[in-house]
């Protein structure tokens, strides 16, 4: 599909429509937010902790169908609220850095797993027509703690998939967004700025990058493709660090890799690419839902497992 069709497809499918996003002022929803003011819709609900962040993107956007709502997606109440009579959610509210996560597991995993359980619950009690989760590549084969707790927010997503037919439930797996904040060129530019070495995790690693752009156009182009129990994978491309690191300074400081990280990420693995259809920029992997009979069937033997 492209770009114009693409562009009056989504005016179609967002015309009046009501949008909620959890984590909805952080870097990449925040550009989200903006982007879908573009389109004919009735209004954007940004559902989040961080009160300047909401502030911020108040004072940017300043558009009268934009709501800020103040909340955690730990406040199920406060979800419940914030679902009424809403057409999509994109559930992207998580705690993600690695540092803070692996010393941190518990509020990790009331986070980033039982927060989106209770984005799951609202969803099937109020029905929006879709339910996008964000995910990461750590969810493939995950090492960290973030990983796992990605890798079980894209489970409960499938699984609600299937014992709920009102509503579309999906995930997209993305991977690092370059211009997101307190990612390595952030800790880069700091670093020179005050005349410092620049830290390396270790110079054989390789990371995979998406620009904030990409990372918001993949977002819209899955909200049309979505018809339930997918995990949108975007191809991006993979980075040495070292190569990177090179182009801000031939200064490094070496730290080493930081517990559980990997050398390489992946992007799916060698188990889902069975079930995934491949196109010229993305993967789409058939979960369980749209490619086990059985497992579906056991699934559907008692709903309240």
């Amino acid at each position: 599909m492209n770009k114009s069709k693409t562009t009056i497809t989504l005016k179609k499918e967002l015309k009046n429509k009501i949008i909620l996003i959890s984590g909805g002022a952080g870097s990449i929803c925040s550009v989200l937010v903006k982007k879908l003011l573009e389109y004919p819709i009735h209004s954007v609900r940004v559902l989040d902790i961080d009160e300047h962040a909401l502030f911020k993107l108040k004072r940017e956007l300043n558009d009268s169908r934009l709501r800020l709502l103040l909340g955690s997606v730990l406040d199920k109440e406060r979800c419940e609220r914030a679902f009424q009579q809403v057409d999509i959610v994109i559930h992207a509210a998580a705690v993600k850095n690695i540092e803070i996560t692996e010393f941190n597991p518990i509020e990790t995993i009331d986070t980033n797993v039982q927060g989106t359980i209770n984005m799951i619950q609202c969803a099937i009690k109020n029905k929006p027509k879709k339910f996008v989760n964000i995910s990461t590549d750590k969810a493939a084969d995950p090492t960290t703690l973030y990983g796992t707790t990605k890798q079980l927010g894209e489970r409960l997503t499938s699984w609600a998939d299937i014992h709920n037919h009102k509503t579309q439930f999906s995930s997209l797996r993305f991977a690092n967004v370059i211009e997101t904040r307190g990612n390595v060129f952030d800790v880069w530019e700091k670093e020179l700025k005050n005349n410092k070495p620049i830290t390396i995790t270790d110079p054989k690693s390789e990371r995979y990058f998406f620009k904030i752009n990409e990372a918001v156009d993949f977002i819209l182009k899955c909200l049309l493709l979505s018809k339930g129990g997918e995990i949108f994978v975007p191809k991006m491309k993979s980075y040495k660090i070292i190569d990177l690191a090179n182009k801000y300074s031939k200064k490094h400081k070496k730290i080493g890799l930081r517990q559980g990280e990997k050398l390489k990420e992946l992007l799916l693995t060698d188990n889902e690419k069975r079930f995934a259809k491949e196109t010229n920029n993305m993967w789409i992997i058939k979960t369980y839902s749209t490619v086990d009979n059985g497992y579906q069937d056991f699934w559907k033997t008692d709903r309240n497992f």
